[in-house]
């Protein structure tokens, strides 16, 4: 059995009564994941990235509300 070593960053609510965590995961082997859950009542949704992953989402997300922020387009 594996052994992983979860350390909390962030937990924050989200529309329509959600709540998201952000946990940094660290496998026995080494491998280090960014683990995303997503609550909604008693629903859970798990996401575990890697770092190109994140940084891939990470910055498609920091775009769109930027572009949000500025009035943008709705429409992709």
């Amino acid at each position: 059995m594996s052994s992983e070593a979860v350390t909390r960053m962030e937990r924050f609510p989200a529309p329509y009564g959600r709540e998201i965590t952000l946990d940094n995961v660290l496998h026995e082997s080494g491998m280090q994941l960014l683990r995303i859950t997503v609550r909604e009542g008693r629903r859970f949704t798990i996401f575990d990235l890697d770092t190109p992953t994140a940084a891939h989402w990470g910055s498609a997300m920091q775009g769109w509300s930027e572009q949000m922020e500025q009035g943008g387009d709705n429409h992709a």
